[in-house]
Parts: C-alpha cells; structure tokens; sequence
C-alpha cells in the first residue's frame, strides 16, 4: 500500500475539494463539455504532488512532476491521432480509442527512456 492512512485521507480530501473548484470552475465555462478537463486527473495530480513535496521533498517532485508532463505529451499525442482517425474514417469511437492506445504507450514509453531515465 502506497503511504499510510492519514496521506491517503488527505490525499482524499484534497484531491475531492480541487476536484469540486474545478469543476465549478468548469461549468462556469462553455462549452460544457470543457468541464471534464477541469475535474479529474490534473487536481488529484496537484494534491498528490503537495503531499508529494512535503513528505520527499522538492527534488524528487520535480521528477514526478517531468513525469506528469511526459505522460501528457504521450496523451496529447494519442488524443490527436484518435481524434484524427474519428474524423477521417468514422469508426466506433471505443474501437478506435482501443486500436490507437498503442501509441499513448509508446510516446510514453520513448519519453521514459530518452528524458526521464537519466
């Protein structure tokens, strides 16, 4: 188990308060589907990463936080291929979202190896 008990109820209850701000703060905004970017991952990222640097320290955070920022480059990139294939061709978009997940693992899996593995 990652942590103890008192991390994880922090990592809890700031993780669900950030999510509740941004998710106001996504509704605030249009369109509405713009909400979803705001809510989930990058405000359990922040609370994790305070936590994070107060009980590891600032060093190793930093390396945390270029790993957040490969595996969002390695998403990005997956999010444009699969929104490319959508337009293009028309498929069901869970076929081409499963079909195209490949290449989310290997941006990642490359930026590990050529930036984060130092």
């Amino acid at each position: 188990m990652h942590g103890n008990a008192p991390d994880l109820i922090a990592r809890f209850l700031i993780g669900g308060a950030v999510v509740i701000v941004f998710s106001i703060i996504g509704d605030i905004f249009k369109p509405k589907s713009l909400g979803g970017i705001f809510a989930a991952a990058p405000t359990i990222a922040l609370a994790s990463i305070s936590l994070t640097a107060h009980q590891h320290g600032t060093t190793y955070v930093s390396f945390e936080a270029r790993s957040m920022i490969a595996g969002a480059l390695a998403f990005f990139v997956y999010a444009c291929a699969v929104s490319f294939i959508l337009m293009r061709y028309r498929p069901r978009s869970l076929v081409a979202a499963g079909a195209l997940s490949p290449i989310w693992f290997a941006v990642a899996f490359t930026l590990w190896a050529v930036w984060l593995r130092k």
